[in-house]
């Protein structure tokens, strides 16, 4: 199974992220983010950050799973390649490490500039696998 195919949109792009189980589906999708926001560079695992988020429901959870990743890139200056997730079915909550480094220019492509996570064709879906869809502002 692919992990994630790219949408193109009027003035945005976007992501169909697919998984085995919802946390893979995450994983894939904020691989997706990072692979649009570096043009597919490598991403050394230096260093590691925990992120902790809950939501009313996994469409909102999703959006402020990419956005808090985004706002670790824009504020920190860090990319990520790697993402493990658990997310609890029950309540909608996520719990992750994700491993990067500092963005470098002489190291890492130049992609697009992600300025936000849409709510615009936000979709979760499970058939024989789960697949998001999110669209992001550039």
């Amino acid at each position: 199974m692919k992990k994630y195919e790219l949408i193109e949109h009027t003035a945005d792009v976007g992501i169909k992220a697919y998984g085995k189980n919802i946390s893979e589906s995450f994983e894939n999708a904020a691989k997706g983010m990072f692979d649009i926001i570096t043009n597919c560079s490598k991403i050394d695992y230096v260093g590691q950050y925990n992120i902790q988020l809950e939501a009313p429901d996994f469409e909102q959870l999703l959006v402020d799973w990419l956005s808090e990743l985004l706002f670790l890139n824009s504020a920190k200056n860090l990319v990520f390649g790697l993402f493990n997730v658990e997310i609890d079915k029950k309540y909608p909550c996520l719990s992750a490490s994700v491993f990067g480094e500092n963005y470098n220019i002489s190291k890492h492509k130049i992609g697009f500039e992600i300025k936000a996570v849409t709510y615009h064709m936000l979709e979760i879906r499970k058939k024989r696998f789960y697949q998001v869809q999110v669209l992001f502002d550039i």
